[in-house]
């Protein structure tokens, strides 16, 4: 008998972790965190030109409520230990986009004694966005690249104990 026609028209078939992973990737919220110049390209590209809206990015103001943060400017030292503390406050899984020159790694203020080396000195980086300031359009490539990443995790594998018992001879 072939499997070819023979479930109801209402039947779905797929696996946990795509259905897990499709929902995640097509509701990102991320949270509002302009530090510079490039903040002013991030909320254009949550204008009606770039729509972020279509790719299920919605930004929010809190970071409890926040999946993503995108880090979009300068970011100082005295501004690290809160950047720091406002990604813990995320819940998980949490990611974070680098936007632009400055955030990636201090751009040309990177010989200023207050200038961080770059966010992921601080908090994990999952895609980099280049330039300076970045087009609204390469920042919807960011979060695009963000998409395909977490449409390839793995939640519901199983993960084998680490074997450190030592081996008799």
């Amino acid at each position: 008998m072939s499997l070819i026609n023979s479930m109801p028209e209402m039947v779905l078939t797929t696996k946990a972790d795509e259905v897990l992973n499709w929902t995640r990737k097509s509701s990102i919220w991320w949270m509002l965190f302009g530090l510079a110049c490039c903040a002013i390209e991030m909320m254009q590209t949550q204008a009606p030109r770039a729509d972020c809206d279509r790719f299920g990015a919605v930004p929010r103001a809190a970071p409890r409520q926040s999946d993503l943060m995108i880090v979009a400017g300068t970011l100082t030292l005295k501004m690290a230990l809160r950047t720091k503390l406002l990604y813990e406050q995320m819940p998980e899984p949490r990611y974070v986009i680098s936007m632009g020159s400055c955030a990636n790694c201090g751009g040309l203020f990177q010989l200023a004694y207050s200038v961080c080396d770059g966010v992921d000195k601080v908090v994990p980086v999952d895609v980099y966005v280049p330039g300076c300031p970045p087009r609204p359009e390469a920042l919807t490539e960011g979060i695009l690249k963000l998409q395909e990443k977490i449409m390839k995790e793995k939640w519901l594998v199983r993960k084998e104990p680490a074997d450190d018992s030592p081996t008799a001879a």
